[in-house]
């Protein structure tokens, strides 16, 4: 079976951090902004991945950061969605220009 090259993967992951970096800076909405965190959240992960196989095929180290790191996402996705709920629900927007008018 043919492997693919670690050049291809990690053309891939680059890509994919790039985009999301880009989503990042571009982007007002917040919803999008956590989009791309996620991307590059996701690159990071393909990168353990790929040196895990390449360079120590017999242990799982890259494994076990890639897990961690899709838990980590996970909690972040779910408090900053409960943070995007409600300041929609205080500013009817989320735009990050419109939050960063708080009132206290």
């Amino acid at each position: 079976m043919n492997e693919v090259p670690i050049t291809h993967i990690l053309f891939v992951s680059t890509a994919l951090f790039f985009i999301g970096m880009y989503g990042l800076f571009t982007r007002r909405n917040m919803i999008t902004m956590l989009m791309a965190i996620e991307l590059i959240l996701n690159s990071v992960n393909i990168n353990f991945i790929a040196f895990n196989k390449y360079l120590y095929p017999e242990k799982l180290d890259g494994i076990f950061f890639s897990i961690f790191i899709i838990t980590i996402a996970a909690a972040e996705a779910a408090v900053a969605i409960a943070i995007i709920i409600n300041l929609y629900r205080s500013h009817h927007s989320i735009d990050v220009e419109d939050a960063g008018e708080l009132k206290y």
